[in-house]
């Protein structure tokens, strides 16, 4: 089976960071799973990036933005009394959007505190800017923390992890639901290239690409929410730069429009 490699572009800042976050998640939930020492050092790594992001950004006001946003846009389907639409399910969507939103709005103070004001994060942070700055001679503090028993460990890993639980699954939600609203067509690049421009009327907040494994090409694209360009290019070989390639490539292009 041939499976397609997707290339996702996202079309503002706010679902840049979002998706930026869901794979620093998605690490992070995958280290957890393991035992190793360098599981336990990988998913601090993570959780140091994932603090920067949040340090950077005022990420639960961007949440709940989007949040209201997509309401908005259900409470909208629901007043056209579209015979297609399953107000049922509507409602049930509104029902999680307003329980998210609750949750959030009960948050005080800024998430991620917890983390910077302790000694040993910042420590490993300030060391993790030297290449192999970590070792146990240089904060042994951590490494005693890192030989500890993998239970013990697992425990302070979720408990730090914890005040992020209902920003996560908001993302996650929201991104869920920008995927689904899809336009989906088939496309040919004529020698590797394409350009669409975006209709300003439709609050486009994604690009997805859809390439065949078995294409030896990868995908870049550019733009911003008027215009996007596509190139597929020929990975470098041999120490040369990639190069557009020369054929015609087809490709599904996906839309996500809400």
């Amino acid at each position: 089976m041939n499976t397609p490699i997707s290339y996702e572009f996202p079309l503002n800042e706010r679902i840049r960071i979002f998706i930026r976050l869901e794979q620093l998640f998605q690490q992070f939930n995958h280290h957890l799973q393991r035992v190793s020492t360098f599981d336990k050092r990988a998913a601090i790594s993570v959780l140091l990036d994932i603090v920067a992001i949040f340090k950077r950004n005022d990420l639960k006001s961007e949440v709940l933005k989007e949040l209201d946003r997509h309401a908005n846009v259900l409470n909208k389907l629901t007043n056209n009394q579209n015979e297609n639409v399953d107000a049922q399910k509507i409602q049930e969507l509104l029902a999680q959007l307003s329980e998210m939103s609750q949750k959030l709005y009960a948050k005080t103070g800024k998430i991620g505190n917890h983390i910077v004001d302790s000694d040993l994060f910042q420590s490993i942070s300030q060391r993790c800017t030297i290449p192999g700055g970590t070792c146990s001679f240089d904060l042994p503090e951590f490494h005693f923390w890192l030989m500890q028993d993998d239970a013990e460990s697992f425990e302070d890993l979720m408990k730090w992890s914890r005040p992020f639980t209902e920003i996560f699954e908001a993302i996650t939600s929201i991104l869920e639901f920008i995927r689904h609203s899809q336009i989906t067509t088939e496309e040919i690049a004529p020698s590797g290239f394409f350009q669409i421009t975006l209709d300003s009327n439709l609050p486009h907040q994604l690009l997805c690409v859809e390439v065949e494994k078995n294409q030896p090409y990868f995908v870049e694209i550019s733009g911003g929410k008027h215009r996007c360009t596509i190139r597929f290019m020929q990975p470098s070989q041999d120490n040369q730069r990639p190069k557009q390639c020369a054929e015609n490539v087809p490709f599904v292009l996906t839309r996500c429009v809400i």
